[in-house]
């Protein structure tokens, strides 16, 4: 004998309107009126032939039968939706959305992202810029670059270069009138900081650099616009080997000392959990770790 089942706009009604606890808002969300989400809660309520929401002092509330109910099916919905979004993510076409701090887009992922065009001609890859670090996974984004020590909660992520941490400068300032020799140099130059002066600070220290002032000298709230005021000979930058090596590269910007940390923090790969093997995502992975292996090698 086939079970019989409220009709799914009355659930999605009742289910939008349980969390709400508003009918009003439940016809926003559903881009209804009001009328037909109170409409589709009395149809359901007498598909069950039971009440499900009282009404007290202007204020909606769930009866004990509409409580339990509303617990089922939010986990229902839930699954629903994870389904659907495991399905698609399974998918080899489409469009992928990836998001990634600026610096990392402009220096790193857009110079190469053609190529992974040319391999996946059938996904179609939607960059997003995103000023943070971290913390911008969201259901709209189905890859992302973090930037961190790797420590994430709810998501997973690959390890992409291991990156060090150098004075760069332009070829100019390093052929000028001001000594560039020695570490203690230094102390001549103004020195570019990225996002705050800590870096600068961790660096010298390490290599037990004394007399040089950390407190002076701008704070930019982008690698990009450190390296291109170091390219523009305006002091010396402590550049991420990374997003560095364009300008390198290009003899906009060079090395004046051996001398290099490795850094604590890295740039990530992160996506869902248990979308790393499926479909587009899988590919876009596969190409990134792939391409940053090879890169690695020549290092």
């Amino acid at each position: 004998m086939q079970r019989r089942l409220p009709p799914l706009n009355a659930l999605k009604a009742f289910e939008a309107a349980a969390r709400h606890l508003s009918f009003t808002r439940a016809a926003d969300e559903l881009f209804v009126t009001q009328a037909a989400v109170s409409h589709q809660i009395k149809a359901l309520e007498d598909f069950l032939s039971l009440k499900l929401f009282i009404r007290r002092n202007r204020t909606l509330l769930l009866t004990e039968e509409g409580q339990a109910y509303f617990l089922e099916l939010k986990d229902i919905f839930k699954n629903l939706q994870d389904a659907t979004e495991r399905l698609l993510a399974r998918g080899s076409k489409g469009a992928i959305t990836v998001a990634t701090p600026p610096s990392f887009a402009s220096q790193w992922l857009v110079p190469r992202i053609s190529q992974f065009s040319q391999l996946f001609p059938d996904i179609d890859v939607r960059l997003k810029a995103i000023d943070f670090d971290e913390g911008f996974l969201t259901d709209d984004i189905d890859v992302a670059i973090y930037y961190g020590r790797g420590r994430w909660n709810g998501i997973q992520a690959d390890k992409l270069h291991t990156e060090f941490l150098t004075p760069l400068c332009s070829p100019s300032l390093f052929q000028g009138s001001k000594p560039l020799k020695t570490l203690s140099d230094l102390k001549h130059h103004v020195l570019l900081h990225d996002s705050s002066r800590a870096i600068w600070k961790m660096w010298l220290q390490h290599f037990k650099v004394a007399g040089v002032n950390v407190n002076q000298g701008p704070v930019f709230s982008h690698s990009m616009m450190v390296m291109q005021a170091a390219a523009l000979g305006q002091g010396i930058a402590l550049g991420n080997s990374v997003l560095a090596k364009p300008e390198l590269d290009a003899g906009r910007l060079i090395m004046p000392f051996e001398e290099k940390l490795e850094s604590r923090d890295a740039y990530y790969l992160v996506y869902h959990e248990g979308q790393g093997e499926s479909g587009k995502i899988a590919a876009f992975r596969e190409w990134v770790i792939n391409l940053v292996k090879e890169e690695q090698a020549f290092v």
